[in-house]
């Protein structure tokens, strides 16, 4: 990629209106110093003291910190939180992204706010070990008039953004924010604007979602294609075959073998990873190449530079301990142009 298209391609991203529709989750982040450890007179038990609280968007709400880290002028999420502690957490948490709009964001009664609390112990001079996780989650079907307000709120978008995330991370399906009825909707959309760029990516897997453009990991491939394409050529081979299927382009994520993509015209690229520097921490690197993708490509970025600019996006990422990271544009340009 030459600088000159870099900044022509990220001097639009100021100016793109994009929409995420998904399970943006709030990720609470407990810092423990084990220096005050203590033993509980109650139980007779080790007690990790709490010296510090943090809290930002997850799940797909770590989508939204990049598209916001990359100064994407305007960012909408679809989705909703519960009427609740953690509920009122998140919604500062976004409410303080430059960019976020929260006029599509349900608070409801209805769901709990869907909540990965991760206990740090913060060792001096070391990375912080994380212990278990303390998760809550929706177990039961999304209720029918929060599923309806979603899909009011993703016809109402879709005549306003550039593009459209699709984020599913719940382990139950129908009881996050993307279920059938949304993508029936999104289908419509797709087939009704052809122009309109519309990303998927679920935890799930992407069997039975219409024909978007595919976001994926290798595993999700060979699911998805029903076969275990191994090298980087077979991947791109079967990548190639099923963005010509969707008529979108599909890109497809190999750890530490980069990432490819292809086009629906029989064209596919891969970007190999960048070379790891010390300890990494891959949590969030998938949902920076959503993001960096969608911006790139909603910026007029052709497959190759979307490519790169998502992959770079990746390597900064998975060298931020103990947070899941975001990479912006001036990291972006100093790890693609070193000086």
């Amino acid at each position: 990629m030459h600088p000159e298209r870099f900044e022509s391609i990220t001097a639009q991203y100021a100016k793109l209106r994009v929409a995420l529709v998904g399970d943006v989750c709030l990720d609470r982040y407990l810092e423990i110093d084990p220096a005050r450890e203590e033993i509980s007179i109650e139980t007779g038990l080790p007690v990790h003291n709490v010296v510090r609280v943090r809290s930002q968007p997850g799940a797909a709400g770590t989508i939204l910190n990049n598209l916001a880290a990359l100064g994407v002028g305007e960012i909408y999420p679809v989705g909703f939180a519960g009427e609740d502690g953690e509920g009122y957490e998140l919604r500062r948490a976004l409410s303080e992204r430059a960019g976020v709009r929260l006029d599509h964001f349900l608070e409801t009664s209805q769901r709990r706010t869907f909540t990965y609390c991760k206990p740090l112990v913060m060792y001096p001079g070391r990375a912080p070990q994380e212990l278990n996780r303390l998760d809550s989650k929706n177990w039961s079907p999304t209720p029918l008039p929060v599923q309806e307000s979603i899909v009011e709120s993703i016809r109402h978008l879709a005549t306003h953004v550039h593009a459209i995330i699709l984020m599913d991370q719940v382990d139950v399906e129908e009881t996050g924010v993307v279920t059938r009825e949304v993508l029936e909707l999104i289908g419509s959309l797709a087939k009704a604007k052809p122009e309109l760029l519309i990303l998927a990516d679920s935890r799930r897997g992407l069997q039975n979602y219409p024909s978007v453009c595919f976001k994926m990991n290798e595993a999700e491939l060979a699911r998805l294609a029903g076969t275990k394409p191994k090298d980087i050529d077979a991947i791109q081979a079967t990548a190639r075959a099923l963005a010509q299927k969707q008529g979108r382009q599909v890109f497809v994520t190999m750890a530490e073998r980069g990432i490819c993509g292809a086009s629906p015209n029989g064209r596919a690229d891969h970007v190999p990873a960048l070379p790891v520097q010390g300890e990494i921490d891959i949590v969030g690197a998938g949902d920076a190449v959503t993001a960096n993708l969608t911006a790139a490509l909603a910026g007029g970025a052709n497959l190759k530079e979307a490519l790169v600019l998502a992959n770079s996006a990746a390597s900064i990422v998975i060298h931020q301990l103990g947070t899941t990271g975001t990479a912006s544009v001036q990291q972006l340009r100093h790890i693609i142009f070193p000086s």
